[in-house]
C-alpha cells in the first residue's frame, strides 16, 4: 500500500476513534439537534452546531489562505440541483424516526443500543433500493442543475471566499457570545460522571474536520459505504443482477490523496476502493471510539427497548434516510461539518429542505407513537 494511502487510513481511524468517543460522552448527535428543536424546544445541540459550523469554517479558510488545504471545494461536491432539497427533506424526515443520523447511529452502537444497528440495516436496505432508482433519478439531478459550474456561494458571486467565512465568523460568532452571557454553555444539571460539554465535542469536531481533509482530502462522511457494503452484501445472492446495476458500475470519484501517489477512484460499488479507503475505518473508528467510551464509564449493557411496531419506525427511517442521503447526494455530516463551512450550495439546499423535513418527521414520529 502506498505511503499515501496509509497516511489517509491512519487519518480516518483516528478521526473516528475520536469523534465516536466525544459524541458518546457529549451524547451530540446532529439528528437530536434539529429533532430536539421542534419536538422538545431545546435548542442545545444545535447551538453547539452554530458553533461547530463557525469554528470549521475559520479553520478551512486559513488552512486554504496558507496553502495547506488540499482541495477547494471538496471533492465529490458539485453544482447546485433541486434534488439537493428534495434529499435533505427525506433525510430530514428519515434521521428522526430512525433516532439518530448516519453517524450518530454508529457512535450509539457502540454505545450498546440495538434499535442503532436496526437503523444502520435500514440504511442498508435503503441504499440497495437507490441503487435501483438511480438511472432515472440522475437525469432528474441534470436536468434540475441550477448552475453549470459554480459549487460554492463565493465561486457563485466572484466574492473572496474570505468576505464570506468573515460574514459567518461574525455571525455565529455573536450567536456564541450571546448565548454565553445567557449561560448556554453551562453543564446542565444531574449529568453523569464523565460527561462532555456539547460546546467541548464541537471545538474537537471542528478540529477533526479540518484533519481528515488534510489527510484524506475529503469531510468526514459515511454513507457511501452503507451502500458499498448493501452492494457487497446483494452480490452474495444475486451477483448478476449487481454486476448489470448502473450504480454500482460507477466511481465518481476520481482524485489523488494529499501526500501524493496516483490518481484514485471510487464510488458505490462492491470494490475496495478509496472510498473503502477513507470510510470503512472512520466508521470503525467511531464504533469503537463510542465502545471505549461506553466500557470505560461502565455503561457498555446492549439493550433493546422498543416494540415491534417501534422497531418498524425506525427500520424504515434508517431506509428513508439512506434515499435522502443519496438522492442529495451526501449526509449531514458531509453537508453541515463538510459543505456548509466552505458555503457549498449543495450543502445550504440540503440544510433548506432538511429543516422541513425534521419538522415533518417529528411530527410523524408523534402521531405513530400516538401522542
Amino acid at each position: 500500500m502506498e505511503a499515501s494511502a496509509l497516511i489517509a487510513l491512519a487519518t480516518s481511524l483516528a478521526v473516528g476513534l475520536a469523534a465516536g468517543f466525544c459524541m458518546h460522552r457529549s451524547d451530540f448527535c446532529l439528528a437530536g439537534a434539529f429533532r430536539d428543536l421542534f419536538l422538545f424546544r431545546d435548542a442545545r445541540r444545535l447551538r453547539a452546531l452554530v458553533l461547530l459550523v463557525t469554528v470549521s469554517a475559520v479553520l478551512f479558510e486559513a488552512a486554504r489562505v496558507t496553502g495547506v488545504l488540499p482541495y477547494y471545494p471538496f471533492p465529490w461536491f458539485a453544482p447546485p440541483a433541486l434534488v439537493n432539497l428534495i434529499g435533505g427533506c427525506l433525510f430530514g424526515i428519515g434521521m428522526v424516526l430512525a433516532g439518530g443520523c448516519v453517524v450518530g447511529v454508529l457512535y450509539k452502537l457502540g454505545g450498546g443500543s440495538l434499535p442503532a444497528g436496526l437503523a444502520i440495516l435500514g440504511l442498508l436496505a435503503g441504499s440497495a433500493l437507490y441503487a435501483e432508482i438511480h438511472p432515472w433519478w440522475s437525469r432528474l439531478a441534470k436536468t434540475s442543475a441550477w448552475h453549470d459550474r459554480a459549487v460554492t456561494l463565493p465561486q457563485l458571486t466572484g466574492l473572496a471566499p474570505g468576505w464570506w467565512v468573515a460574514g459567518v465568523a461574525l455571525l455565529g460568532g455573536w450567536c456564541c457570545w450571546h448565548w454565553q452571557r445567557q449561560g448556554a454553555w453551562r453543564r446542565p444539571a444531574q449529568r453523569a460522571e464523565g460527561y462532555l460539554p456539547l460546546w467541548v465535542t464541537a471545538l474537537v469536531l471542528a478540529g477533526l474536520g479540518l484533519l481528515s481533509v488534510l489527510g484524506t482530502g475529503m469531510p468526514m462522511g459515511v454513507t457511501t459505504s452503507y451502500a458499498k457494503v448493501a452492494a457487497f452484501l446483494e452480490r452474495l445472492v444475486a451477483p448478476g443482477h449487481v454486476a448489470q446495476t448502473a450504480y454500482f458500475a460507477t466511481q465518481p470519484i476520481r482524485y489523488t490523496l494529499p501526500c501524493g501517489g496516483p490518481q484514485l477512484v471510487g464510488g458505490g460499488g462492491p470494490a475496495l476502493d478509496v472510498v473503502a479507503l477513507i470510510q470503512f475505518p472512520l466508521i470503525a473508528g467511531i464504533v469503537l471510539g463510542a465502545l471505549v467510551s461506553a466500557v470505560s464509564l461502565g455503561e457498555f449493557h446492549p439493550r433493546w427497548r422498543l416494540s415491534w411496531g417501534q422497531a418498524g419506525v425506525v427500520f424504515a427511517g434508517g431506509v428513508i434516510m439512506a434515499l435522502g442521503s443519496r438522492m442529495t447526494p451526501g449526509c449531514n455530516v458531509w453537508h453541515l461539518l463538510g459543505g456548509l463551512p466552505l458555503l457549498s450550495m449543495q450543502s445550504l439546499l440540503f440544510l433548506a429542505g432538511m429543516l422541513p423535513g425534521a419538522w415533518l418527521g417529528g411530527r410523524l414520529l408523534l402521531r405513530l407513537h400516538g401522542n
